[in-house]
């Protein structure tokens, strides 16, 4: 498979930025993916001691679709977080002063005050944590093959950003991905390793169109009605350190022999 695009999202629930390339780290997440997420209410949420907890508690596509209709930007090397509304710059904000957490609840709670449980609060993650929705997401990869058969399929166009996945691969069979078994490795040139963990199962996030905002298609109930299941995507861990750049080739790690089913 060749690495068609690269994705992080900052902050969980709003906009993906796309990357030329990435350097991933073993036993790590995504550089920069999940850092943050906006408490909707009181989550209980520790960062001395991170517990993972249910997305619901957090302002996320799958019930606040508004969020989709924000784009932002975050700066790793200040701390600058800037969100735009329809083409205009709503909020710029230094997410590592109080003054600029504050600025952000501020602007959530005159955005989306229909959407709020509580306090619209900026937490950000501890090292070793991210608000990913599964435990186990470190990476995730989507195949374009097959989302441009599910199109065909439900006979509506799909664009792949409503997986929200980090790595978007092409020269791959539609549904391939799954014949990846979990414990498979695959590998780039620069000796980076992601090991297979499982399959994606998809929510009503989805259904989003991440350019609108709106709830246009039923993606989970039509993936079961064409496919069986839910899922689109998989997960992976980083078991080798590497780099990984758009038009870079994952290819399959063969087993070791011992490891072959006879």
């Amino acid at each position: 498979m060749r690495v068609a695009s690269l994705y992080r999202y900052p902050i969980k629930g709003l906009s993906p930025e796309r990357l030329a390339a990435v350097s991933l780290l073993k036993g790590q997440y995504f550089p920069s993916d999940r850092l943050f997420a906006i408490e909707n209410g009181p989550s209980g949420f520790d960062p001395a001691a991170p517990v993972h907890q249910p997305k619901l508690k957090y302002l996320m596509l799958m019930r606040n679709e508004a969020l989709a209709r924000l784009k932002t930007r975050y700066c790793d090397e200040t701390g600058e977080l800037t969100i735009s509304h329809e083409g205009r710059e709503a909020l710029r904000a230094d997410v590592t002063t109080a003054d600029g957490r504050a600025a952000i609840t501020r602007f959530f709670e005159s955005y989306m005050p229909q959407d709020l449980r509580g306090e619209p609060r900026l937490l950000a993650a501890p090292d070793g944590y991210r608000f990913t929705d599964s435990r186990s997401g470190f990476v995730s990869i989507i195949n374009l093959a097959s989302v441009a058969e599910f199109e065909e399929r439900i006979g509506a166009a799909v664009d792949p950003l409503r997986f929200r996945g980090n790595i978007m691969v092409d020269d791959l069979q539609p549904w391939a991905e799954f014949d990846l078994a979990p414990g498979q490795e695959i590998a780039s040139p620069s000796g980076l390793k992601l090991q297979v963990i499982k399959r994606i199962e998809r929510c009503a996030a989805t259904n989003v169109d991440p350019e609108t905002g709106f709830r246009d298609l039923q993606i989970p109930k039509a993936l079961v009605t064409a496919y069986g299941h839910f899922d689109c995507g998989i997960y992976c861990r980083i078991t080798a350190s590497g780099t990984l750049a758009e038009g870079d080739r994952l290819e399959p790690v063969p087993l070791p022999a011992e490891a072959r089913v006879l």
